[in-house]
C-alpha cells in the first residue's frame, strides 16, 4: 500500500463468518451482503417495536440502532479468532448475550432516572448482595478497556456491557429501589452510574444506546 512498517502495524486474525455450519465464499458465490443484513436487521427490529411498544416515539430511528447494533454486537461478542454462525433472528433476541438486551437494560435504566431526580451526591450506607454485584462490576470498566486495547479484542468489552447488564437486572428484579425512601438516594446514584457506563461501553463498540426501546 505504500506506507513504510512499523512497529505500530499489527495482523489481527480473524475467524471465518459461518451459515448453517459452512463457511461463506465469495468465489463460490455463497454470500450475504451486509447492506442486506443491516436492512433485514432493521426490519425485524422495527416489527418487534409494533408488537411490544407501538407508541414508541422516533421508531425507525430506535429499530436502526437496535437493528445495527445486534448485528455489530454480535460480531464483537466473539473472541475475533472464533468462527461466527450467521443467525439474524438470534443477534435481535432481547434476552441472552446480544446487543438488544444491553440496549434494553439501558433502556430499562433511563426509564428509572426519567422517575426520580438524580442525585448531586449521596451516602452510601449498608449495601446488599444485588448492589454490591452492581459495583464490583462498575469498578472493572477501567481495567477490561485497557484489557481489550492491549490484547486487540473487543470481545471482552462487549461480554462486560452482558455482564454489567445481567447484574443490573438482577438488582432491579429483586431490589425495591423506587420506594425505599432511606436508600433512594444511594441506588438512583447507582442506576446512574450504569447507564453512564453501558452508554459508554456500546458507544466504544460502535453501538448507539436508545434511551427508550
Amino acid at each position: 500500500m505504500g506506507y513504510p512498517w512499523s512497529d505500530a502495524i499489527r495482523h489481527i486474525p480473524f475467524g471465518l463468518i459461518l451459515k448453517d455450519g459452512k463457511k461463506l465464499s465469495t468465489r463460490k458465490g455463497k454470500i450475504i451482503l451486509l447492506e442486506e443484513v443491516l436492512s433485514e436487521a432493521i426490519l425485524l427490529a422495527e416489527k418487534t417495536i409494533e408488537e411490544k411498544n407501538p407508541s414508541l416515539i422516533n421508531k425507525k430511528e430506535v429499530a436502526k440502532a437496535v437493528g445495527v447494533g445486534a448485528v455489530i454486537f454480535s460480531d464483537l461478542k466473539q473472541h475475533r479468532k472464533h468462527d461466527i454462525e450467521f443467525d439474524l433472528k438470534k443477534m435481535l433476541q432481547t434476552e441472552g448475550e446480544t446487543g438488544p438486551y444491553v440496549q434494553y437494560t439501558y433502556a430499562r435504566a433511563c426509564s428509572i432516572l426519567r422517575k426520580a431526580s438524580a442525585p448531586n451526591t449521596f451516602e452510601i450506607t449498608d449495601v446488599n448482595d444485588y448492589e454490591w454485584e452492581v459495583i464490583k462490576s462498575l469498578q472493572q470498566f477501567p481495567s477490561v478497556i485497557l484489557r481489550a486495547t492491549d490484547e486487540y479484542d473487543p470481545s471482552l468489552l462487549a461480554k462486560y456491557a452482558v455482564h454489567l447488564a445481567q447484574s443490573f437486572n438482577s438488582f432491579y428484579g429483586n431490589v425495591q429501589i423506587m420506594t425505599d425512601t432511606k436508600h433512594l438516594s444511594y441506588r438512583i446514584g447507582l442506576v446512574q452510574s450504569v447507564v453512564i457506563v453501558l452508554e459508554e461501553s456500546l458507544r466504544l463498540l460502535g453501538i448507539k444506546a436508545p434511551a427508550e426501546m
